[in-house]
């Protein structure tokens, strides 16, 4: 089976339905620092090709990002409503999705050392057992 040149080199969480919408709240959070779903469903409402999500969608997709280790709960800050709401920032995970999605792969090993890339092979290799 192909891949998709499209998705071709692509981390996971950037890939699908569910690719806008990460990456939104992963901007917002990024920029913005840490924020309950209200403020992360407002600043995302202000995207022109956004403007349609609801906040059950976003509600749903932060807990899915939490799930998956890219968005952690900090704490808890009550509301003016009097309501108890979760405050999210993202993970050091999330950081480096961002950072390997708008890196060149090819540029990048052409930059690195012999050491840096023996630590980068270490850690794959890692990893991977």
């Amino acid at each position: 089976m192909e891949r998709s040149k499209r998705n071709a080199g692509r981390i996971s969480v950037f890939k699908g339905r569910e690719a806008k919408l990460n990456f939104a709240v992963f901007h917002i959070l990024a920029l913005k620092g840490p924020q309950t779903i209200y403020n992360i469903h407002k600043e995302v409402k202000t995207r022109a090709r956004l403007r349609h999500i609801s906040y059950a969608s976003v509600n749903k997709r932060v807990r899915s990002l939490e799930e998956q280790g890219y968005i952690t709960k900090i704490g808890v800050k009550k509301t003016k409503a009097g309501f108890q709401a979760s405050v999210y920032e993202l993970s050091f995970r999330a950081y480096l999705a961002i950072l390997l999605n708008f890196t060149n792969l090819d540029e990048l090993l052409m930059r690195v050392d012999e050491a840096t890339a023996s630590a980068i092979l270490a850690a794959m290799m890692s990893s991977a057992h």
